[in-house]
């Protein structure tokens, strides 16, 4: 679940894992924890799911990824919107809204996080880096 605190981490005392500040200004980026005994990618997590450790450092990500999977959601929005598995470059995997028509959006297309989010969700938006020829599929 996307976790609409920002995108700032900050150290608590007696904690090694980042805690994310919910008063960044900054809201374009995906912040993300990775393990500092075993390198794994986490998204939002308090212990690595590898490991078990707690020592995570929290890093900034490119904000590109593929689609992993994708649905077409109906209940409870006046519209039909998509909810998506976004796996980023850096290897963890996170939920998300992809912008263009939900029938239109597949599994591998690849993707780019969006300055917007989704007012009602406040999830991440994003928005496909090419748009393939589909119109025979």
């Amino acid at each position: 679940m996307y976790h609409p605190s920002g995108s700032v981490a900050r150290q608590t005392a007696g904690s090694a894992a980042g805690v994310l500040d919910p008063r960044s200004p900054d809201t374009e980026a995906i912040l993300f924890q990775r393990c500092t005994w075993c390198g794994t990618a986490m998204y939002h997590r308090l212990l690595c799911p590898v490991c078990q450790g707690s020592d995570l450092r929290t890093e900034r990500s490119q904000g590109t990824g593929t689609v992993r999977h994708s649905t077409v959601v109906h209940r409870n929005t006046p519209a039909a919107r998509n909810v998506s598995l976004i796996e980023m470059a850096e290897g963890f995997v996170l939920r998300g809204r992809v912008m263009g028509p939900p029938v239109g959006i597949h599994s591998g297309d690849r993707v780019r996080l969006s300055t917007a989010k989704d007012p009602v969700r406040g999830e991440p938006v994003f928005q496909l880096l090419d748009e393939p020829y589909r119109a025979w599929s």
